[in-house]
């Protein structure tokens, strides 16, 4: 089946009454939002809140319990190459023996199919991304010699060559350097001129009140969402976190964000 050819243009992301889990157990629950036509979305919750479960219900690679879930008003699924997913670099197997150029033309993979060949332009799409996120020099690396960054920069690289309508970051700025961490703020801001659509997962309250206009915070549903100026409210975080929090002199400082769920184990700097 065959679908219409979709103009590059911010995607409008719904979801609708979702309820998303692993192993019989729901993670989230009846979560329904709007995300804006090329909105920029920080995702802040403590662990297991669903933040990652989230993501990876938007990138189909979990099966929604009940709820819809649309991206330019069509159903999930309908865009095979319209939403790109930078999943936290924990959860990847840096042992496989690939080149980081290799890696990178992964994000070319929806457009290619099974049985077409890389062409001049999936190689000058590569070949930009690399400029992008200033790797080219690393092209024939193998991904396992990367450090931390290098490998976030590359699977940030592997995104921008799907030419994505909406991006999902998973917590990219946890065990990076400073530079790594710029380049991606930075990238974030091209994005935005771009009009794609950016959800970012976050344990950091200060930069997601000062680096993103819209903040959405879950705990194993909806909590806030909307401006940081209300979705972080005292109250708000207070009933996000519960006891990992502690407020003083009107400043949250989470002290203890290593409760089991289904993401990994990060403190959350103070906001």
């Amino acid at each position: 089946m065959t679908h219409p050819q979709i103009t590059k243009e911010p995607a409008r992301l719904e979801l609708d009454k979702i309820n998303v889990g692993y192993n019989g157990s729901l993670v989230l629950r009846d979560l329904s939002v709007q995300v804006a036509h090329g909105g920029q979305v920080a995702v802040v919750g403590p662990n297991g809140a669903g933040k990652s479960t989230l993501f990876k219900a938007l990138v189909g690679l979990l099966p929604l319990r009940s709820g819809r879930i649309f991206i330019h008003g069509e159903p999930l699924g309908h865009h095979k190459d319209c939403v790109a997913y930078v999943p936290q670099r924990e959860d990847l197997d840096w042992r496989f023996p690939v080149s980081v150029a290799d890696v990178v033309m992964m994000g070319r993979f929806a457009r290619l199919g099974w049985t077409r060949r890389p062409d001049k332009s999936d190689h000058a799409a590569v070949a930009q991304a690399l400029e992008q996120m200033n790797i080219a020099n690393l092209a024939k690396n193998p991904i396992g010699d990367l450090s931390g960054g290098q490998q976030q920069r590359v699977f940030l690289a592997r995104a921008l060559a799907q030419e994505p309508h909406i991006l999902l970051m998973d917590e990219p700025f946890t065990g990076v350097d400073a530079s790594t961490q710029e380049a991606t703020l930075s990238l974030l801001d091209r994005l935005k001129t771009q009009g794609v659509t950016v959800m970012v997962s976050t344990h950091d309250l200060n930069m997601a009140a000062q680096r993103f206009e819209t903040v959405l915070l879950l705990n194993k549903g909806l909590v806030a969402y909307g401006p940081p100026e209300t979705a972080l409210s005292a109250d708000a975080i207070q009933r996000a976190f519960g006891g990992q929090v502690l407020f003083l002199n009107g400043v949250a400082a989470i002290v203890d964000d290593c409760c089991p769920g289904d993401e990994e184990h990060h403190h959350t700097e103070a906001a």
